[in-house]
């Protein structure tokens, strides 16, 4: 079992920045083995891919729409990924959400490949 807990979401201006942290609580096994997501949910729509990191030796991926604004990094001394947000635009405003799947092979399966959530944090920006 993992547990996750987000934080860092906030309100902010268009261009703005935020860093969103996912704090992992695993138990058995180690936070290293385990693919990293974010995921985001608009008002009135789907969860939505936004980036994820893979266990091993750390490709990152993201959706199109945040590719030069967004990085996501991990550290796995702290069992903690991140998500830097530059650039910010209102299109941005949703509840973020990290995920997690144990040795996961396909970081951009979606919501279905991720086996953990945490509870989520808001983001808003405003024009």
């Amino acid at each position: 079992q993992v547990q996750l807990v987000e934080s860092g979401g906030a309100l902010v201006q268009t261009g703005g920045s935020l860093r969103l942290s996912c704090a992992a609580s695993t138990s058995t096994r180690t936070f290293s083995d385990y693919t990293m997501g974010w995921f985001r949910q608009a008002p009135g729509k789907g969860r939505e891919f936004v980036a994820a990191i893979s266990w091993r030796d750390s490709p990152t991926y993201y959706i199109d729409s945040v590719k030069g604004r967004f990085t996501i990094s991990r550290d796995n001394a702290k069992n903690t990924v991140y998500l830097q947000m530059n650039s910010l635009e209102p299109e941005d405003t949703a509840v973020y959400y990290c995920a997690a799947d144990y040795r996961g092979a396909n970081p951009v399966m979606g919501e279905r490949g991720y086996s953990y959530w945490g509870q989520g944090t808001q983001v808003t920006v405003s024009s």
